[in-house]
């Protein structure tokens, strides 16, 4: 095989790659005509693709991208600069809102803030890397406590007490995880002044390759300024960070 053709091949590998990770689910019928491939010669790629494990097909025939191709993306991802990567898409949505973007990581009952980009508002709301805050107070933190089971976050009220920041806090356990699972439910979530009066978050999670929460951005606003459209900005700009960590969600794609 020339250089040209084997070249031509790995065109046509990665075209069908990008396509699956589009799809989520596709057939052979579709993967051609979205590639602009012939049929038999997207097949014989995928075959070869499926060989390696970078390709799978499920019980309907329909093919997806395979174990092998996400643990090279795994991989990848443990050599990622998270706050790296993070910057760029928190500057954008900085320049969107006008208002500050945080990026946190969860440790034990806290969020800690770990980078941050602020507009040049006179009055604005500015967290100091490197300060924390219990999980229950924050948007990204009852995120995070959504991610595990009833009896997980009842664990954290009982050890935590919840303490009270402002009236606005969720101190009752029960109450806690009907938010929790809320805000799980809907794929972000608010702080109504529960940390601090007068400021209104909103958080999304970022996930890695495995799926796992690793991290969160938020918005902080003053209340009133707080808009609630922020919330498609965000979790577009959260699944664009989760996609840099090798994250795959084949619903979203779908």
């Amino acid at each position: 095989m020339s250089t040209e053709s084997s070249i031509q091949v790995i065109d046509r590998m990665v075209t069908l790659l990008e396509s699956l990770a589009q799809h989520g689910h596709a057939s052979l019928k579709i993967l051609a005509a979205d590639t602009g491939l012939h049929s038999s010669t997207a097949f014989r790629i995928l075959a070869s693709l499926q060989q390696h494990g970078w390709v799978a097909r499920d019980s309907n025939g329909a093919y997806q991208l395979g174990s092998g191709l996400m643990r090279y993306a795994a991989q990848a991802g443990q050599e990622i600069d998270l706050r790296q990567e993070a910057l760029p898409l928190m500057a954008a949505l900085r320049d969107a809102t006008g208002e500050t973007i945080n990026l946190t990581v969860r440790e034990n009952d806290e969020v800690i803030y770990v980078e941050r980009v602020t507009s040049n508002r006179l009055m604005r709301v500015e967290q100091v890397i490197g300060s924390r805050a219990p999980l229950h107070v924050t948007a990204v933190g009852k995120l995070m406590l959504g991610e595990g089971s009833a009896e997980t976050c009842l664990d954290y009220a009982r050890r935590t007490q919840l303490p009270a920041y402002t009236a606005n806090t969720i101190t009752d356990p029960l109450a806690l995880f009907d938010a929790t699972q809320q805000c799980k439910s809907q794929g972000y979530a608010f702080d109504n002044e529960e940390a601090e009066l007068g400021v209104g978050c909103i958080g999304v999670l970022i996930r890695d390759a495995s799926g796992m929460a690793v991290a969160g951005l938020s918005i902080s606003a003053p209340r009133e300024r707080r808009k609630d459209e922020w919330v498609t900005e965000l979790q577009q700009a959260g699944a664009q960070l989760s996609a840099k960590l090798g994250y795959f969600n084949p619903v979203s794609a779908g």
